[in-house]
């Protein structure tokens, strides 16, 4: 035996203690990686195809939604779960909706921007709105009654969710009568007051009042941050439950 060698068995180590700890290492980095790698190629997939994360940048749904609120959104919806009255949708601007002063400002941390396009934050994104179902294609929706209230196929509806300015009478400061069109959606903020949404772009030149179906991302279901405001969203099914199809008198 040599002299080296027998210093190494003296101290009671086997020649090929080092290789095996040097794999063993590689092998635990290996499988950290692949954990990882599979839960960020999960994560994009379930932001793909399932749910998103999105943030308020406006106070148009105040009281329901305040502004910085994350709002879980479920992308089942239009395409396998249909729309109901009442569900609070995203969906991307029709052209002209979102007025500069709402726009949020884009992030500058590309940690932020990963973790939105992977679906672990909300993304800077200035092409989407959010605001609550009320007229289905097909709906005629009418604002106001005489005691203030919004119709829907000739239905006066309840609106526990609605903010309105101190004073007001109606459920919207613009009257309007319209039927909503194929393929469309009428959409109200629940701050009447303080929404760019159909009713207040009824008369406007540059901009339709309708949503196009097509332009819906998805219904927002939870609000997911901040933690203490953490709540299911409600379509208030009360609301509209004495509305007739649109195809009744």
């Amino acid at each position: 035996m040599s002299k080296d060698r027998a210093v190494t068995a003296a101290a009671g180590e086997s020649p090929s203690e080092h290789p095996r700890t040097h794999r063993g290492v590689w092998l635990f980095a290996r499988d950290i990686l692949l954990i990882l790698l599979a839960a960020l190629v999960l994560s994009f997939l379930i932001k793909t195809f399932f749910v998103r994360s999105f943030y308020i940048p406006s106070p148009s749904m105040v009281n329901t939604l305040q502004i910085n609120d994350r709002v879980i959104v479920s992308l089942l919806t239009p395409t396998l779960v249909p729309l109901r009255r009442g569900d609070i949708v995203v969906f991307e601007d029709p052209g002209g909706w979102n007025p500069e002063d709402e726009l949020p400002q884009p992030s500058d941390s590309p940690v932020t921007d990963v973790l939105a396009f992977l679906g672990l934050a909300a993304p800077d994104d200035n092409s989407h709105l959010i605001k609550r179902v009320i007229g289905l294609p097909g709906d005629r929706v009418a604002c106001c009654t005489a005691t203030g209230h919004l119709t829907v196929n000739g239905t006066p509806i309840e609106e526990p969710y609605i903010t309105l300015n101190l004073g007001a009478t109606a459920a919207d400061p613009q009257p309007f009568r319209v039927t909503v069109p194929k393929n469309d959606l009428w959409v109200m903020g629940d701050n009447r007051d303080a929404s760019a949404d159909s009713a207040y772009h009824f008369d406007k030149q540059d901009a339709t009042p309708y949503v196009p179906l097509r332009d819906v991302t998805g219904k927002a279901v939870v609000i997911s941050w901040p933690i203490g405001r953490w709540t299911v969203l409600s379509n208030y099914p009360d609301t509209f439950l004495k509305v007739k199809p649109p195809s009744s008198k």
